[in-house]
């Protein structure tokens, strides 16, 4: 057979055949001849190498749903083509490692003479020590979908002409050596940070991984904000907003002490507008940035369910009426307090106020916010406030609820548990959660709040069949050194977020690779053995989460906040729980039994006080996930097979432990695959996959979404802040919505994140054994029996 080949362009044999060492059986000579065939016949004479290589990979990724291999073998060329565009040369073996190592010196020196790099990074370093240490075969880690968003979003890039500076293991060294660069022994610390790193083992949020080391090392997630009912700070709050996005951050802002439409300004003896208006300048501004260079703005503005304009900010998702009151580039979300889902529970009335009439109610929280309230209810009666307006609480709920399916929004947060049980409630107050709702920090006018996150990935270190708690362990020892040292690098852009950051020092670990992992030990998600790892498993994280905090104090001393927090008072996450409980005077179902020698802990911190106000949070990390190759956060997977896409393009997932397990028996040829297509990823319906597996590889819209809350509401007794819960509602009942989002108010849930729900085309078929849940089955196949792209709605600011 003859193949085109010339002396400047790679020849498509030699590429496959250097793409499937390892995975021949996927791609057998005779198969790869074909493909061969196949891609030489899109090409034309004198095709650029990177006409060929793209070729190569649009060949390779079409087959990925029949062969999950290839997955590999198209990360295989990807990497081909990257390793010739920074290395200006095609090498292999011993050639291509030594050019590795001298082109990751070369470029990080000429990356600091062109102003991206600190100069630190040349003068603190031994670099050739450093690129001697690293391990060129870990790239073989990455899928092609995480090859290709990182070529897309995260190596390094000259500012003019784009040129990648970058390699794999370089862009991980880089991260490493950004983070340790202030260390004591920094050359020690830049390789234990690249291994966490480069073994996929705990990765950093995004800002994290675009910044560390650069000359403008803006490191953090996620910023909060309360917005003061004042014209000026209202536009100085716009001109922070807009610093804040410019650097990466996701920005959750506090709207409430705006007061409401028809309060009277006495300046100027007019009628105020409201908060809508300004709401909508905020959608703008927020619209405006593109943070980084990399991606959009994003902001989500939080209000009181208590405000007068309450009803009128559940509409500004909607995409009828007045385009002046609506802000569809921003995100939204209720800040609810108990008293509000007692009364809807008990069928009673509700009152909205405006702020600057019960200007001391934001502040309040628990029984004390309940007592506030019904005095100013007291005053509303006998005519002593200008303005409130009685509603029916159950109706107000609902509204909330038809908001939440229609238009995604607002998400559902609950201001009591973030209250009480928050570790600095000496200091201040939780006026809102972030962009991406894991993060539960005190804010004020002098105080943006600041949380720093990365994520352990419980998949990495499942061995031998079991979670390898000692491996865990040191990952977890070595991240909480990593964030505690993002507060004292970062780049603030706004003196409130310095100011905070330095004087409470949180951080928030997070986890990833929940399902991956229980799918690698053979435990269902929709068990009680998955709810019962859920609970252990983050209770180990928050043990040593709290212990190598506490052990930093010991190093590095206490954050300057910490005396009179609830740290100092020995309470820690566990202890508060009951202390909500007391709050609302019912109890949380959830176990907090304490399985580890938390005394250790207790003591330890008892001596040496904490490093950090707040040491996890568990956010999305759609993105980071998919670096990793692992499922997101603490979310079940959305689907065995699909086609997902984000800012980096479209790509096929495909469940490879379905198919290992599908091969092992005997059961995956064509016709299965051609199955699950038309089930949209779902294996309930297929008579020939075996109970066992049915239940293993169950989709995110399989599982009630009530269990699911269940496994987080486990979880969020051993966090000190929150965790971002997508709730995944497989209906059309508007009585089972209700009932999931009173659950997760019933079991002590801080917050929700996004509501995800099946189109009414998608309805079809049932595949849950939920039965309540009716005729569910999602179908996200087009009627010529492709796979459907499946958007992916969530920001990766705190990801």
């Amino acid at each position: 057979m003859s193949h085109q080949s010339t002396a400047t362009t790679p020849d498509v044999v030699s590429i496959l055949d250097r793409a499937r060492t390892g995975h021949e059986s996927a791609l057998p000579p005779d198969e790869r001849d074909r493909l061969v065939t196949e891609i030489e016949r899109k090409l034309y004479d004198d095709a650029s190498p990177d006409e060929v290589y793209q070729a190569a990979l649009q060949a390779l990724t079409e087959r990925i749903e029949r062969e999950p291999a290839f997955k590999r073998i198209a990360a295989a060329v990807f990497r081909q083509r990257y390793y010739r565009e920074v290395l200006d040369a095609d090498r292999t073996g011993a050639a291509l490692d030594e050019a590795y190592r001298e082109t990751f010196v070369n470029n990080l020196e000429r990356a600091v003479a062109e102003e991206l790099l600190d100069e630190r990074l040349r003068e603190r370093f031994d670099l050739d020590d450093l690129a001697g240490y690293l391990e060129p075969d870990r790239d073989e880690q990455f899928e092609y979908m995480a090859m290709e968003t990182l070529y897309q979003r995260y190596f390094l890039k000259t500012e003019q002409r784009g040129e990648h500076l970058e390699l794999p293991q370089a862009f991980w060294m880089r991260v490493a050596m950004g983070l340790a660069i202030e260390e004591d022994d920094p050359q020690r610390r830049a390789k234990e940070f690249y291994d966490v790193l480069s073994k996929l083992e705990f990765t950093p949020s995004t800002p994290t991984l675009f910044h560390s080391g650069t000359t403008h090392p803006q490191l953090s997630s996620c910023y909060l904000t309360t917005v003061a009912d004042d014209l000026g700070d209202i536009f100085d709050a716009y001109g922070s907003h807009a610093q804040l996005s410019k650097w990466s951050g996701g920005l959750g802002n506090d709207w409430t002490n705006l007061r409401a439409a028809g309060s009277l300004i006495e300046s100027t003896g007019v009628e105020s507008t409201g908060v809508v208006p300004f709401l909508r300048i905020s959608n703008d501004v927020t619209a405006a940035i593109n943070r980084s260079g990399k991606r959009r703005g994003a902001a989500c503005a939080y209000l009181a369910c208590w405000h007068l304009d309450f009803p009128a900010f559940i509409d500004l998702k909607r995409n009828t009426g007045d385009e002046r009151r609506r802000t569809p580039d921003m995100n939204t979300a209720a800040w609810i307090p108990d008293l509000f889902m007692k009364r809807v529970q008990a069928d009673e009335q509700w009152t909205l106020f405006s702020p600057d009439e019960v200007p001391d109610l934001h502040d309040l929280s628990g029984a004390a916010f309940a007592e506030r309230y019904r005095e100013y209810e007291r005053q509303a009666d006998a005519g002593e406030l200008r303005q409130f307006e009685r509603v029916d609480a159950a109706e107000l709920w609902r509204e909330m609820l038809t908001r939440l399916f229609e238009t995604g929004h607002p998400w559902l947060t609950f201001k009591d548990p973030c209250n009480v049980r928050s570790p600095q409630d000496h200091v201040g107050t939780v006026h809102s959660s972030n962009l991406c709702t894991e993060i539960t920090l005190n804010t004020s006018a002098d105080e943006h709040a600041v949380c720093n996150l990365g994520s352990v990935n419980y998949a990495t270190h499942v061995v031998d069949g079991e979670l390898d708690r000692d491996y865990l362990a040191d990952t977890i020892e070595t991240a909480m050194r990593m964030l505690d040292n993002v507060v004292d690098l970062c780049f603030y852009p706004t003196d409130e977020a310095e100011r905070s950051n330095m004087r409470h020092r949180p951080v928030g670990l997070g986890t990833m690779g929940f399902h991956d992992a229980l799918m690698a030990l053979e435990i269902p998600m929709d068990s009680e053995a998955a709810v019962e790892a859920a609970n252990r498993w983050q209770e180990f994280v928050s043990y040593h989460a709290i212990h190598n905090s506490s052990k930093l104090a010991a190093e590095r001393g206490a954050y300057p906040s910490y005396e009179g927090s609830k740290w100092d008072r020995g309470l820690l996450p566990q202890d508060t729980v009951d202390r909500l409980e007391a709050e609302r005077g019912r109890e949380i179902p959830t176990d907090r039994e304490e399985s580890l020698d938390w005394d250790a802990v207790r003591t330890h911190v008892a001596e040496h006080g904490m490093r950090n106000s707040n040491t996890m949070a568990i956010a999305p990390t759609a993105t980071v996930s998919t670096i990793n190759g692992t499922t997101a956060s603490i979310e079940p997977m959305y689907s065995n097979l699909y086609v997902k896409s984000n800012m980096s393009g479209d790509f096929t997932v495909i469940n490879d432990r379905l198919v290992d397990d599908l091969r092992a028996r005997g059961l995956w040829d064509e016709e299965m695959v051609d199955r699950i297509k038309y089930h949209d990823g779902s294996v309930q319906e297929i008579d020939a996959i075996p109970d066992d597996l049915e239940a293993l590889y169950r989709g995110a819209f399989e599982i009630d979404p009530r269990h699911q809350l269940r496994l987080t509401a486990h979880r969020q007794t051993w966090i000190d802040q929150s965790v971002s819960h997508n709730v995944f509602f497989p209906s059309t009942d508007g009585s089972l919505l209700d009932d999931v989002y009173k659950t997760a108010w019933e079991l002590g849930l801080k917050t929700t994140y996004y509501l995800r729900t099946l189109g009414a085309s998608q309805i079809e078929k049932s595949t849950l054994d939920m039965a309540e849940y009716g005729k569910t089955q999602h179908r996200d196949v087009t009627d010529d029996g492709e796979l459907a792209t499946v958007e992916d709605p969530t920001c990766d600011a705190c990801q």
